[in-house]
């Protein structure tokens, strides 16, 4: 089955997502009907922009709950950037705002200072080596399973996933000696910070692999 659903909830790079899924032999269908997106047999949560404006369209479309009862039925999915972000339990971007809670741990700003000294500005813009959080073991039976340690893939964000457990943290990379989320897994959830659909033949693999679960 090869199918997959991706929210449309009128923010984000969802052309971009849909055509890197159709490229890797996915039927990609755009939806903000919350029963499709409930029923999918995958699903992507796509996004760019802030985190409270990406929630309130997820609410005011009335697609939170729909997420939420994909999640439970097991099947695979999988948030990129700001969707990623908003499967963890708030963020502290401009305020106090609560996610989809389906990843603990919070959304914090990435530091642009340490010890009062500047090290790196944000956004964090361009492309990043991937890292093990722990094992490359780790990565295997999930969509990095194709991946290797130290390839590149292309990042634009100025918050950063900060799970509650490590156990959840599936890859990082390093930020000017800051090291950052790039990857969360949690049963069959997982998230990207970097933007799969943007990141040439080694984001095209993930999505791959993520069609192929």
């Amino acid at each position: 089955m090869n199918e997959v659903v991706i929210v449309d909830y009128g923010m984000g790079n969802i052309k971009s997502v849909q055509r890197g899924l159709e490229y890797v032999g996915a039927t990609a269908t755009l939806s903000s009907n919350p029963e499709v997106i409930a029923k999918a047999g995958r699903l992507v949560l796509p996004g760019v922009g802030a985190f409270a404006d990406g929630m309130r369209g997820m609410e005011e479309a009335g697609l939170v709950d729909a997420v939420l009862r994909f999640a439970r039925t097991g099947n695979p999915l999988l948030g990129i950037c700001l969707g990623m972000q908003m499967l963890l339990e708030q963020s502290q971007e401009y305020g106090n705002h609560h996610g989809l809670g389906l990843i603990p741990g919070d959304v914090i700003e990435i530091p642009q200072k340490n010890g009062g000294h500047f090290y790196r500005k944000t956004p964090h813009i361009g492309w990043n080596a991937l890292q093990t959080a722990t094992s490359e073991d780790d990565w295997q039976q999930t969509c990095l399973s194709g991946s290797s340690v130290h390839e590149f893939f292309y990042f634009v964000h100025s918050f950063m996933a900060h799970p509650g457990s490590d156990t959840d943290l599936l890859a990082q990379c390093d930020y000017n000696g800051l090291p950052v989320t790039a990857a969360v897994k949690k049963d069959n959830v997982t998230g990207l910070q970097f933007h799969p659909e943007k990141s040439g033949e080694a984001g095209l693999k993930i999505l791959q692999q993520f069609v192929s679960q």
